[in-house]
């Protein structure tokens, strides 16, 4: 008897990436190979890439490292964005046998002949343009929570971003079929789901293949609150100026979506937002952070900030600072500026060092730790509903509430996977929320 190949996976980047990783990973078993940990041995080991930060770039050559150390004779593929975007670099990095594209990694086991090693990594790269097709996907058993893809590709043209270079057009899935899926998850007892993709309020262009929205986000936030046997559903990023009023309004009376959003800034400065051409303004934003908290006041807002932006002086980065200080937001995603290969802003003038980038990002992280302590703080004494995580960490249960505070109890294997009613108390010294149960709540 022919003893079953393993296959380990290893995923950097966004909740996007985990989803497709999922999903590549049921092709493999359903191809007759056995998932394993990546640090298990394995024969083959498939990374999936980011190239959104320079720090995802060089983490790849460590990760490859780590695959051979556990076995020298593993087939080693590379797929994703930074595949896409520069296959041969990959390709040259020693122990990489395998680098597919945006189009490719979802035939991944095509490609695999006899998983012997090669002399030189074996690249099959689309152009980008070919990237027009949608592949659905969702992630389960990996975590607690399911990452459901709805949308994938993006036609904004942000002058640092490479996104649009390593995913192709905006295209969405076919709002049956995303229907279909968090039917399908809802099955598999997990009880919440993140709505994932590049642009997903742009969800509903090229559901059919042309660049008509056939569908709204809106819509899609609707047909799913109709799910049975959804628990929980949360938006993921979503674009200021695609977060409708009709969205958030929905959003607070909902059964399944929950009081929380992550909503990308970037800048601070209207003189900034303009330089990274994005399709708002600051005063936009200020919008819908008071729309939301005026239907939701227990709402999370979270926020991604990047700093070091070409062209961005002291005056200008301060103008960043006070404006997300006076802001009624609960934490922030800080990223450092890094130059990334053919984008306009790599070319542009005024360009930030790094280490005034790095004491940029430093005051902001500081301001975020801020900005989480002083919501943690609002909601102790308030009655919310926790889903507790799988993982023992040092003889603690983890969970979130349904505004994305993080609590911590004892652990308790019974209250895996549980949602449970409880009265945040206090903050503990790690910046964790303790908690009591509600009497008669606890059903494990």
């Amino acid at each position: 008897m022919m003893t079953r190949q393993k296959v380990a996976f290893y995923t950097l980047g966004c909740k996007l990436n985990f989803s497709e990783t999922s999903t590549i990973a049921r092709d493999f078993e359903n191809e007759g190979f056995d998932r394993v940990d990546f640090s298990d041995p394995a024969d083959i080991y498939v990374i999936n890439t980011c190239s959104v930060t320079d720090n995802a770039d060089k983490r790849f050559k460590s990760i490859v490292k780590q695959a051979q150390k556990i076995n020298p004779k593993a087939f080693v593929a590379a797929v994703g964005c930074y595949a896409q975007l520069k296959p041969q670099e990959l390709a040259d990095v020693d122990g990489v046998d395998l680098v597919l594209g945006a189009t490719e990694k979802f035939k991944i086991t095509d490609y695999l002949n006899d998983l012997s090693k090669n002399d030189f990594g074996e690249v099959h790269s689309c152009e980008i343009e070919e990237a027009d097709f949608y592949v659905g996907s969702y992630s389960i058993g990996d975590r607690t929570r399911a990452f459901l893809k709805v949308q994938d590709g993006c036609d904004y043209k942000c002058t640092y971003c490479t996104i649009p270079l390593a995913r192709g057009i905006s295209r969405s899935d076919e709002l049956e079929n995303v229907l279909k899926n968090a039917k399908e998850i809802s099955e598999k007892n997990i009880k919440e789901i993140v709505l994932t993709g590049v642009n997903i309020g742009d969800y509903g262009k090229g559901e059919f293949g042309n660049k008509k929205h056939e569908h709204t986000f809106y819509e899609l936030v609707k047909g799913l609150d109709a799910v049975e046997g959804i628990e929980r559903l949360r938006i993921s990023s979503i674009e200021p100026n695609l977060l409708k009023n009709e969205t958030i309004d929905f959003v607070s009376k909902s059964r399944t979506f929950v009081p929380h959003f992550h909503i990308p800034l970037q800048s601070g400065s209207n003189e900034i937002l303009k330089l990274m051409r994005r399709r708002y303004m600051k005063e936009l934003y200020v919008d819908r952070v008071n729309k939301i908290k005026t239907v939701m006041p227990e709402a999370c807002i979270g926020v991604d900030v990047i700093v070091g932006f070409p062209g961005e002086t002291e005056e200008l980065f301060l103008e960043t600072y006070h404006f997300l200080n006076e802001l009624n937001i609960s934490y922030l995603h800080v990223f450092t500026y890094s130059e990334r290969d053919n984008t306009e802003a790599a070319a542009m003038k005024g360009v930030v060092p790094k280490n005034v980038r790095s004491k940029r990002s430093k005051m902001l992280r500081g301001l975020s730790v801020k900005k989480r302590r002083a919501f943690y703080e609002s909601q102790l004494g308030s009655t919310r509903t926790v889903l507790f995580e799988g993982e023992n960490k040092a003889g603690y249960i983890q969970g979130f509430t349904e505004n994305y505070v993080k609590v911590k109890t004892p652990w308790n294997p019974e209250l895996v996977n549980t949602l449970q009613d409880i009265t945040l108390t206090k903050i503990d010294e790690d910046g964790l929320v303790r908690f009591e149960f509600v009497k008669d709540s606890i059903a494990v």
